[in-house]
């Protein structure tokens, strides 16, 4: 990666601290995950989110979003579409322009996901002094508004592209 960790040096202790508290965050998000109702891996959870930010979002551009071939990202949206959380919707004036949109069961499955897991942060936290929780809202909103992209997935499957089959 660049350069050894120095286990004294402040920013490589900050790094530890960051990494324990992202892998406490995950197991909250994985609990809160499980207990609704179809269970969904994260990537079918990706592609609900990336549809609900981006309504006029295709195929082509959710591929790219989760880093997958367009044949993989099409046999995610035929599970979310069967499970009924997902529907494709042609374009009036073009019929081979499909986008796709959340059901209004996919709503809900994504309202549940999110209401969990803010219950479980909101528990996770009631014992956090109320200065560090602010000035922790404060990190959190910075990192938020940094422009971040979301993570990406660990990789582009083997093989997989994300532009137009031919």
């Amino acid at each position: 990666m660049g350069r050894e960790p120095d286990p004294e040096s402040p920013s490589d202790i900050v790094g530890r601290q960051f990494v324990d508290a992202v892998e406490n965050l995950v197991s909250l998000w994985f609990s809160a995950v499980e207990e609704v109702s179809p269970r969904l891996p994260p990537r079918h959870i990706r592609a609900l989110r990336a549809v609900r930010r981006r309504p006029a979002l295709n195929v082509t551009a959710l591929a790219e979003h989760l880093r997958v071939g367009l044949p993989t990202a099409s046999r995610l949206c035929d599970r979310l579409e069967n499970a009924g959380l997902l529907r494709r919707c042609v374009e009036p004036g073009d019929r081979r322009e499909v986008h796709l949109e959340l059901t209004a069961q996919g709503r809900t499955f994504l309202g549940d996901v999110t209401e969990r897991l803010s219950l479980r942060l909101a528990t996770a936290f009631d014992g956090v002094p109320a200065a560090q929780r602010a000035r922790l809202e404060q990190a959190l909103r910075a990192f938020h508004e940094g422009g971040l992209p979301d993570a990406p997935e660990p990789g582009p499957e083997p093989g997989a592209h994300a532009g137009p089959e031919r």
